[in-house]
């Protein structure tokens, strides 16, 4: 059993991202990514743009990669409601103010 961190990608890891594809036979990510860290190696990574996951093939990846989507829908879901509330007292501020 794997003990496994996910966390954001940041420019440090394009070289472990680049091994992981080439790992994969996929095209290194573009953007940013969420991790799956295991022992300070990259296990898998899922870009939070578009595009597929990749995943180590020689580690059992298939519920790292399911935590990683998991992860992924949180943030979006996160940023969707931080972003209606932030419109919501926006448009509260601005049809109470005097002009």
């Amino acid at each position: 059993m794997l003990n496994v961190t996910v966390r954001p990608s940041c420019p440090a890891d394009e070289s472990g991202l680049a091994r992981l594809a080439a790992l994969d036979s996929a095209r290194p990510l573009r953007g940013p990514a969420l991790i799956a860290e295991a022992d300070s190696r990259i296990v898998a990574a899922l870009p939070l743009g578009s595009g597929p996951p990749i995943a180590d093939p020689f580690e059992p990846t298939a519920e790292i990669v399911a935590v990683l989507e998991l992860r992924k829908r949180q943030l979006a879901e996160a940023g969707r409601t931080s972003g209606g509330r932030l419109r919501s007292l926006l448009r509260g501020s601005l049809s109470h103010a005097r002009v």
